[in-house]
C-alpha cells in the first residue's frame, strides 16, 4: 500500500464488498450481527478473535473509517466515536481515574477547556494547565499520579504551534504518553512522527469538511511501551474489573500493540455508548477522500487572507502561523512545512464594537461555531465558543474581547477577500 496520503485517503481499509463487489463503502445500518455459533460468540466476547458484535462497539462502515485514519496517521488502530468532545474525554478516561491528574497545554478550544476544568474535575481527575512555550513546564507539573499529557497541534484559536517532539520526549522519560488533538492540521503534520503516542480528532471539522456530520476519532500509535511504564500506567497494567480482570498490556499481545485502543473500545465505548452512527462514519469517509486537496486550498487561502489583513490599517493584529516570529516561527516551520491550515484570527483597531460590526456585515462567510468546512466561516469566540470561560481563562487560550476567528474555506480567493474587505469597510464606518 502506498504511503502517500492522497492515495491512502481513497484506498486504505477497503477494496470492495466481497458479497456484491461494490467499490463504494456500504452503510451497514444495523444494530446487531449474527454469530456463527456459540464458540464464535464466545471468542468475540473473550477477545481471542476480533469481529462484529454490536454497533455500539463496532460496525463494518465505521471499521473502514478507523482503518483509514490509522493508515493516514501512521498508527496501528483507531476508534471512531460520537464527537470530538467524546474523543477528548475517552482519550483521558482510558488512562486516568479519580485521584489522578493530566497535564494539558493552556492553548485549547473552549469546549475542551471546560470539559477538562469542570467535568473532569467533577469526576475527580485534575487537569493541570501549563504554558507550552516552555516544554519543561510539563515536567514541573508532573507527579506520581500524572497519567497523560494533552495538547492541540495547531491550537484553536491561539494558533501557536505546539512543540510536539519536545513534550513527547519529556513524557517518555516519565512513562507518560502525549495525546495530541490534531483537528486543525490533518495531513499537515503527523504527530506520531514526532513522538506522540495518541492522536485524536474532531472528525466534524476538516476530516468531513462538509459540515453535515458529528464524529470523533482516536488513533493509537502503537509506539508507546505501556508495559514498561509499569505503575505509572495502572489502567493498562493492573487487572481491570470492567473486563473480567484483564491486564490490558498483557491480554492483547497476540493481537498486536493495540492495548490502549482495544481497552477503550470494549470498556469505555461499550459502557458509555458514545458511538458514531454508521451514516456519519460514511459521510466522514466521503470527506476524507478529498482531504489532501482541501487542506492545500485551505492553507493557501488562509495565508492569502492573513497577508491581506496584515496590510489593513484598521486591523491591529493578525494571528496566523505565517506571521509568527521568533520561537513560534521556528516551530511553525518545523511542524507545518506542508501548509499552515485554514484558521486565522485578528483584532480590529475599533475593538469589540468593530468586531461585532464586521461579523454582522459579512455576506458570503457564514457566522457559525464550526471550523473546517469547505465554506469560509467567522465567529467572535469571547461571546460564543469561549463564553463559558472566565476572562483569565479566555486570555490563557488566546481569546481577547475583540478577537475574530476565521476558518477560511476553499472558495475562490478573490471572493473571500472581497467579502472580508467589504465587511471591514462597513465596520470602519
Amino acid at each position: 500500500m502506498s504511503t502517500h496520503p492522497e492515495t491512502l485517503a481513497l484506498h486504505a481499509g477497503w477494496r470492495r464488498d466481497e458479497a456484491t463487489t461494490a467499490v463504494a463503502v456500504p452503510i451497514y445500518q444495523t444494530t446487531s450481527f449474527q454469530f456463527d455459533n456459540t464458540d464464535h460468540a464466545a471468542g468475540l466476547f473473550g477477545l481471542s478473535q476480533l469481529g462484529n458484535i454490536y454497533t455500539r462497539i463496532m460496525n463494518p462502515t465505521t471499521d473502514v473509517l478507523e482503518k483509514r485514519m490509522a493508515a493516514l496517521e501512521g498508527g496501528v488502530a483507531a476508534l471512531a466515536v460520537a464527537s470530538g468532545q467524546s474523543a477528548s474525554l475517552f482519550a483521558l478516561l482510558n488512562l486516568a481515574k479519580a485521584g489522578d491528574n493530566v497535564v494539558s497545554s493552556t492553548d485549547l478550544y473552549g469546549g475542551t477547556w471546560n470539559l477538562f476544568a469542570n467535568q473532569l474535575k467533577d469526576m475527580g481527575i485534575e487537569v493541570r494547565f501549563v504554558d507550552p512555550t516552555d516544554p519543561e513546564a510539563f515536567a514541573r507539573a508532573t507527579d506520581d499520579r500524572t497519567r497523560a499529557y494533552y495538547a492541540e497541534t495547531l491550537p484553536n484559536p491561539k494558533l501557536r504551534v505546539f512543540p510536539i517532539a519536545e513534550v513527547a520526549a519529556i513524557g517518555r522519560r516519565f512513562g507518560i504518553p502525549l495525546i495530541m488533538d490534531n483537528t486543525a492540521a490533518p495531513l499537515l503534520v503527523r504527530p506520531f512522527d514526532h513522538g506522540a503516542a495518541v492522536v485524536m480528532y474532531s472528525a466534524t471539522k476538516y476530516l468531513g469538511g462538509h459540515g453535515t456530520s458529528i464524529g470523533g476519532v482516536i488513533i493509537d500509535g502503537g509506539n508507546f511501551d505501556w508495559e514498561a511504564a509499569g505503575a505509572r500506567q495502572p489502567a493498562l497494567n493492573t487487572p481491570d474489573a470492567n473486563y473480567h480482570g484483564a491486564v490490558w498490556s498483557q491480554a492483547v499481545k497476540p493481537l498486536g500493540p493495540i492495548a490502549y485502543i482495544l481497552k477503550m473500545r470494549v470498556t469505555l465505548l461499550r459502557d458509555i455508548g458514545a458511538c458514531i452512527s454508521p451514516m456519519n462514519a460514511w459521510l466522514i469517509l466521503q470527506g476524507i477522500e478529498t482531504l489532501a486537496l482541501r487542506m492545500r486550498a485551505h492553507s493557501d487561502n488562509a495565508a492569502a487572507v492573513a497577508k491581506f489583513l496584515a496590510g489593513r490599517k484598521d486591523v491591529a493584529k493578525v494571528i496566523h502561523p505565517s506571521l509568527a516570529t521568533g520561537l513560534d516561527a521556528e516551530r511553525a516551520a518545523k511542524y507545518l512545512p506542508r501548509g499552515q491550515g485554514g484558521l486565522l484570527g485578528f483584532e480590529l483597531t475599533g475593538g469589540v464594537d468593530a468586531g461585532k460590526a464586521f461579523i454582522n456585515a459579512l455576506k458570503m462567510l457564514y457566522h457559525v461555531a464550526n471550523i473546517g468546512d469547505a465554506r469560509s466561516l467567522a465567529i467572535h469566540p469571547a461571546s460564543t465558543t469561549h463564553s463559558q470561560l472566565t476572562a483569565e481563562e479566555q486570555a490563557a487560550t488566546g481569546v481577547t474581547p475583540g478577537y475574530i476567528r476565521l476558518s477560511i474555506g476553499i472558495e475562490h480567493i478573490d471572493d473571500i477577500l472581497a467579502d472580508i474587505g467589504q465587511a471591514l469597510d462597513a465596520a470602519a464606518g
